[in-house]
């Protein structure tokens, strides 16, 4: 026998009708790439979304079509998110970091018709157009009076939504159709393309919402400085949206001067990006001596956060850090580290150490460890092993079939190196690729660069893994030190001396000016084990 319950679809147009339906005034507050804030309702995006459908429309975008972007966290890409998926279309994000082969690459393997782009990012288009095979319009998202010189034939967003009706009747279109896709950053190999559905969108989108994993509610502020070209920006423009939160978003402003003030003018108490973007932040905090007065949560992911920077942030701020952990391949929310009654009942010290952990599983997502036989090993805080996941927002293959090697029996292979602890906490031990393999001991890259973090003149860090004649490898620290600080390898090694046993001990400290990132943010240790690959060999 069923159930007699109403079976209704999912789609990602249905969120943004029920925010202009029932939160009609909450804001959208972002900064405009040709300069100024810019502060509208849900109700007013709604509007423009409609008419920016209707622009698709008059572009001869059909469904399933790809529909990409290259632009900043702003109010235009915003309202894309919601026409191009929602008129059935899919929504390509494409990150500028990108190298431009991989940007060719990408935008020819999801065959983009149309291309929506800030002004800054045209020059990235006009160096490859002539290899571009698919793409039959280019709209740059900006007012007709701020329209750029190119050579390129280019409309003004702006002046096509002029002359756009504003109703527009969103189809019903089946949940598991493809809604968006985001390219992985393609460290090792071309990107490979993860396809979300309408479904898995709205699911995820749902599940953030809950008290015990981001806890969006109509009372928060939200500043996601996750790029809305990454993973769809940790689905922040939906649960916001959903929850009828107060979005802010930061357009090109990364830097600290520019974050604080949006923070203190728009009194945001919810924050989400990756350690990098807080580090700068911090500094300029510290420099300025300002206080983060609004914000209560920091949400981190992307890399793990150093215990330094979750103390500093709650010891300096009152604001306390989230750690979450994800994938592209996630959409991406896999675990929330949130504030639960264990830490509340923990002396400072130890909360510390437990927000370094990335949490448990949100409801929905299943996960184990296993050996490299495939057997699953203990939640008992000691274990390593391989994190597989699966649930109804994680990918089950990639865009065109494209290697699934990644795939076993239904459970995806995250390549993390994991352990989980009797409470249910996951901690990221390492990549599978980044974790030393040291005399057939293994070391964990991110704890030493953890408790690197912690010395007072450490900017930021890495640890890698190099060749050893004896060893087979052993870890080297490179650093980057806070301006106007000095420090030796000595003083870091007697540092660390007090924190890790003395196997796991750097065999060499580098100080360097500046650590290679991959276009999402994370440190780029594949460049740093080529480029030091012979130095313990000599």
């Amino acid at each position: 026998m069923n159930g007699l319950m109403m079976q209704h679809p999912l789609q990602i147009a249905d969120i943004l009708c029920h925010a202009e339906r029932w939160h009609a005034d909450s804001e959208i507050v972002s900064r405009n790439p040709e300069g100024g804030i810019h502060r509208y309702t849900y109700r007013d995006a709604a509007r423009r979304a409609r008419q920016a459908a209707n622009v698709l429309t008059a572009l001869g975008v059909s469904p399933q079509d790809r529909v990409a972007t290259l632009a900043w966290n702003t109010h235009r890409h915003y309202e894309l998110y919601y026409a191009v998926s929602g008129s059935g279309a899919i929504l390509h994000t494409i990150n500028p970091r990108l190298f431009p082969e991989q940007i060719v690459y990408i935008l020819n393997h999801a065959e983009d018709r149309v291309l929506f782009i800030d002004a800054q990012f045209l020059p990235l288009i006009e160096a490859v157009c002539e290899q571009l095979k698919f793409l039959e319009h280019i709209v740059v998202l900006a007012p007709e009076a701020a329209m750029p010189d190119t050579p390129l034939g280019v409309q003004s967003y702006e002046a096509l939504l002029a002359d756009a009706p504003d109703t527009y009747d969103w189809p019903a279109l089946d949940e598991d159709s493809a809604a968006s896709l985001c390219y992985t950053s393609g460290t090792t190999g071309h990107p490979k393309g993860v396809l979300y559905s309408h479904r898995s969108t709205v699911l995820h989108a749902w599940a953030c919402t809950g008290r015990d994993v981001l806890n969006v509610g109509n009372d928060r502020t939200l500043l996601p400085v996750v790029p809305m070209f990454h993973v769809n920006a940790w689905g922040v423009p939906y649960s916001a949206t959903m929850a009828g939160a107060k979005l802010v978003l930061p357009g090109a402003g990364m830097d600290g001067a520019s974050l604080y003030e949006l923070i203190e003018g728009e009194q945001v108490d919810m924050l989400l990006g990756v350690p990098t973007v807080w580090l700068g932040l911090l500094q300029y905090c510290e420099k300025e001596n300002l206080k983060l007065n609004p914000v209560r949560d920091v949400v981190i992911g992307g890399s793990a956060a150093p215990l330094s920077m979750i103390r500093d942030f709650d010891e300096k701020h009152d604001a306390f850090v989230i750690h979450a952990w994800g994938m592209t391949e996630l959409s991406p929310v896999g675990t929330v580290n949130n504030n639960s009654r264990l830490m509340q009942q923990l002396p400072r010290a130890e909360r510390y150490a437990l927000q370094t952990k990335q949490g448990r599983p949100v409801f929905g997502v299943e996960m184990k460890i296993v050996d490299d036989q495939g057997q699953e090993l203990p939640h008992d805080g000691k274990a390593w092993g391989r994190l597989l996941v699966r649930g109804p927002w994680i990918a089950r293959g990639y865009y065109k079939h494209e290697d699934c090697s990644a795939w076993e029996n239904g459970w995806f292979d995250t390549g993390d190196v994991a352990t989980i602890d009797p409470h249910g906490l996951m901690q990221i031990v390492d990549r599978s690729k980044d974790v030393i393999k040291s005399g057939g001991e293994w070391i964990s890259s991110i704890d030493l660069e953890n408790c690197a973090m912690g010395h007072p003149a450490v900017a930021e860090c890495a640890v890698i893994g190099v060749p050893h004649p004896k060893w087979d490898e052993r870890p080297v620290l490179l650093v980057v030190l806070k301006e106007g600080q000095t420090a030796t390898d000595t003083d870091l090694l007697d540092y660390l001396s007090g924190h890790v046993a003395k196997w796991q001990l750097p065999d060499k400290v580098l100080f360097v000016n500046e650590l290679p990132h991959t276009p999402t943010g994370k440190l780029l240790k594949r460049a740093l084990r080529e480029a030091y690959q012979n130095l313990l060999m000599e």
